[in-house]
């Protein structure tokens, strides 16, 4: 049992599963996610990931099996209703506002009203209250992001990515799922995201890390969840296998007993 798994789990996935017509989407999936712990969760195209991820963010409903977090059994409605629970995932497309600069991106849909009646009659914002949020946010988590009144049009892919994983732990998320953060990322703007997401660690943040990019997973994933054709094929640690033993995994060219003899 590593660190992490040492404390209760955050978010638990207890035998879910997804069905679109005939195609099993997902097929009985359990999964325990704890504080502090980077998940990897891998699979080839097809294999439930995206449906996984839409069920733990809130978009969809699991047509059987439940989703628990923080002990206290979840029914998700909408993404809003995950959001209250403490789970916050961030698709590829990000939801940013080009126009808009950090601190406004951040607080969309969360603006901070100034006191008194006349900020909640003429709808004022505090802005000085939003920014000053923000600059400690930066400093709490050694952000290396431009000056928080930038407009987010004037940001890199990598710099863009990193807004969007701190506005979901700026506002106290304990779990943020991570979409493809570096998919079409150049080296130095994934080298960006995928520091910030180690950095997550000392701050007591799980993270379920998608990706297609082994290497990635490897780097960043404390532990590793792969899929296969809707199923859970493999629930270990990281440090256990290669590359080359998680594309087995993906492919079915081993199985998940024969890699765990492997490793040991």
């Amino acid at each position: 049992m590593n660190t992490a798994e040492a404390k209760p789990a955050v978010l638990e996935l207890r035998g879910l599963s997804k069905s679109f017509g005939p195609v099993h989407a997902v097929k009985s999936v359990s999964l325990s996610i704890y504080p502090g712990e980077v998940i990897g969760l891998v699979g080839d195209n097809g294999a439930g990931k995206s449906t996984l991820t839409r069920m733990m963010a809130g978009t969809i409903r699991p047509d059987t099996g439940d989703i628990v977090v923080a002990g206290e059994k979840q029914t998700f409605e909408s993404a809003q209703d995950a959001r209250r629970a403490g789970v916050e995932t961030v698709f590829q497309t990000l939801a940013l506002v080009p126009g808009l600069d950090i601190v406004e991106n951040i607080f969309l849909g969360r603006e901070l009203l100034a006191s008194g009646p006349l900020g909640a009659v003429t709808r004022t914002m505090d802005v000085a209250a939003m920014r000053r949020r923000v600059q400690e946010g930066y400093e709490r988590f050694g952000l290396g992001l431009p000056d928080i009144r930038t407009k987010v049009a004037g940001l890199s892919g990598g710099q863009r990515q990193v807004v969007a994983i701190a506005r979901a732990v700026l506002w106290g998320s304990r779990i943020v799922v991570l979409d493809e953060p570096t998919a079409a990322l150049g080296v130095k703007q994934t080298e960006l995201v995928l520091s910030f997401i180690e950095q997550l660690r000392s701050h007591n943040v799980a993270v379920v890390f998608i990706s297609h990019n082994m290497q990635h997973v490897m780097r960043v994933a404390d532990r590793v969840c792969v899929l296969r054709l809707g199923r859970k094929v493999f629930d270990g640690q990281m440090s256990a296998l290669t590359g080359t033993d998680l594309v087995a995994l993906m492919t079915g060219a081993a199985t998940a007993v024969e890699q765990v003899a492997a490793a040991g």
